[in-house]
């Protein structure tokens, strides 16, 4: 049954369901219709009994006449009457004398009227339905039984059972047929958006599903895949940026090597030269490095989500390895480094990936800032503020704005742009996030909100 297209499936459902329904309403009306020619046959056997008791108790012996009279039917209708013993005192001729009561039964008569089934009626050889009812003659007691063959209503019943075991399998055909068509219909939005869709290829922008008219669960569905072809499409092109932009900043690197190293090999050169050459390669090599860092860990969160392992971290000693690396940095751009790490002890977090994430924040501090970089750390409402500031411009408008997405350049340039968002994409690993904005007292601050107990969660 899975294997068969969902159309035939809904036919099949359709079709099983309409069989029910019809197999009962045929089976109710049957019975019914039976029940209805049972009360109708009782009713007339009443009338018959009321419209003979007259003639009975005038003790007129011309019961048989009375049955041509329009009493009683010819042929299918009977009558006699009986002493309570059980003995035909008149009898219409169809019957040929015979006693249609037993003893115990006319006895039974004679109190009440009563109802008996027989499974044929003498002289008809056909099943008969008897009322029997008490009349009294000269004052002495006797039993009419007025009787009629039940053939016309088992005639009728063979008649509608025919036309219900014909019927009904036609009816349920034409239904299936129907429900077919009209599941057809209905996934003919389906199969178009199914084929637009087979149609399209990876190189197409802006390329959507037909949306069916309407606001039923097609018209919902096909919107909803348009809304996740959008998402994709600028996924899409968000990597093709970002392949684009990673490109671009490995290219600068690389050329300049090759550079250095063509000009030191192409000529003797003085040892100095050939220092400052191989310093200058040295300094690319350790750019590319970052880089190379940067991309992996964004690669990383991007993919399946950044994982970071939380362990207690010493915050002061954090600190101190932060700034030792860029010491020689800061003395050479004659700046200094000042560390602030108020009362906090320790924080749970990824020491490698904090480590990480500040190294970040005191670069760009120092490549775009001025002045002293202060790193400073605050335990606030449940949770550690890491923050690094300088004495600078402060951040421009656009890189408060998207400062922290990938290839977000700085207007003094320089960088790669993705320090800022790699320091969001660990921070949003613990649990917490990052931001940037410009003190009023002056310069630049960014800095990494942490749980006091981060968390992991997906970057």
């Amino acid at each position: 049954m899975t294997g068969l297209p969902i159309r035939l499936r809904i036919t099949l459902g359709f079709a099983v369901a309409m069989a029910i329904v019809l197999s009962v309403v045929g089976m109710v009306t049957y019975f019914l219709l039976a029940a209805g020619f049972s009360t109708d046959l009782d009713r007339e056997l009443k009338q018959r009994a009321q419209d003979l008791t007259p003639v009975v108790a005038q003790g007129s012996s011309q019961l048989a006449d009375a049955a041509g009279s329009g009493f009683i039917e010819r042929g299918e209708s009977f009558a006699e009457v009986v002493t309570p013993g059980g003995r035909v005192l008149q009898a219409t001729a169809t019957l040929n004398g015979s006693a249609l009561l037993s003893r115990a039964e006319a006895s039974r008569a004679t109190t009440r009227s009563i109802f008996l089934d027989r499974r044929d009626a003498p002289g008809l050889d056909e099943p008969a339905r008897l009322l029997a009812t008490p009349v009294p003659i000269a004052g002495h007691p006797a039993v009419l039984v007025v009787g009629n063959t039940r053939e016309n209503g088992a005639e009728a019943l063979r008649h509608v059972r025919t036309q219900l075991v014909i019927g009904l399998p036609l009816l349920l055909l034409l239904t299936a047929g129907l429900g077919y068509r009209l599941t057809g219909a209905a996934l003919r939005p389906v199969e178009e958006m199914r084929r637009r869709a087979a149609a399209m290829s990876g190189a197409g922008a802006g390329q959507r599903l037909p949306v069916p008219p309407g606001n039923d669960e097609l018209a919902r569905l096909g919107s909803t895949l348009n809304e996740l072809l959008g998402r994709v499409e600028a996924t899409l092109a968000r990597e093709r940026a970002f392949v684009a932009n990673a490109s671009h900043e490995l290219r600068t690197p690389l050329a300049l090597m090759r550079t250095e190293l063509e000009l030191a090999v192409r000529r003797p050169r003085p040892a100095a030269e050939l220092t400052r050459a191989i310093a200058s390669a040295s300094e690319e090599v350790q750019r590319l490095t970052r880089l190379a860092d940067d991309l992996l860990v964004l690669a990383t969160a991007e993919d399946s989500g950044m994982r970071v392992d939380l362990l207690p971290v010493d915050i002061p000693p954090l600190l101190h390895r932060v700034t030792a690396r860029f010491r020689a940095t800061a003395a050479a751009l004659d700046r200094g480094i000042r560390i602030d790490s108020g009362s906090v002890a320790s924080v749970e977090a990824d020491p490698a990936r904090l480590e990480q994430a500040l190294g970040n924040l005191v670069a760009n501090a120092l490549q775009h800032g001025a002045g002293t970089v202060t790193v400073a750390a605050r335990e606030t409402l449940g949770a550690v503020v890491f923050s690094v500031g300088d004495e600078g411009k402060g951040f421009s408008p656009a890189m408060l704005a998207h400062g922290f997405e990938r290839f977000a350049h700085s207007p003094s340039g320089g960088g790669s742009g993705l320090g800022l968002s790699v320091v969001a994409a660990v921070s949003r690993a613990h649990g917490g996030c990052a931001g940037a904005g410009n003190p009023a007292t002056g310069g630049a601050q960014a800095w990494i909100r942490l749980p006091a107990g981060a968390r992991s969660s997906p970057a």
